[in-house]
């Protein structure tokens, strides 16, 4: 242990070019690079902030199925659009996308809505 610690002492004592040096003169000595281990522990660290990039952010509310209440639901799109009758109930009875470009909080509100009105709708 007293030969490490020695070591250690010399080596606070040198400047940057002697330890660039005997950095060096390692690599060479023993066929390997310091420079490896900096690289593979860098890539879990990029790889980690990834998910957050995937996060969708924007959703697609579609109507699937009208259900019972075609009324109540003519209703519900009448509201979150601001069509008029005659459009919400085509719109209805076309079971297309209500909604482009949601937030998730907004198609989640769409979402409860229509099923309190009996439709069936998914976020896409």
């Amino acid at each position: 242990m007293a030969d490490i610690q020695k070591m250690i002492e010399e080596v606070k004592g040198m400047t940057v070019l002697e330890l660039n040096e005997l950095v060096k003169a390692l690599e060479e000595e023993f066929g390997v690079s310091a420079a490896a281990p900096v690289a593979v522990a860098a890539a879990p660290a990029a790889a980690a902030d990834a998910p957050a990039a995937e996060e969708k952010t924007e959703f697609k509310v579609v109507l699937k199925a009208v259900g019972a209440n075609k009324i109540g639901v003519i209703k519900v799109i009448k509201d979150i659009t601001g069509l008029g009758l005659v459009e919400s109930k085509a719109l209805a009875e076309d079971g297309k996308v209500i909604k482009e470009s949601a937030t998730k909080e907004e198609a989640d509100a769409m979402i409860a809505k229509f099923k309190e009105a009996g439709a069936e709708v998914v976020a896409e």
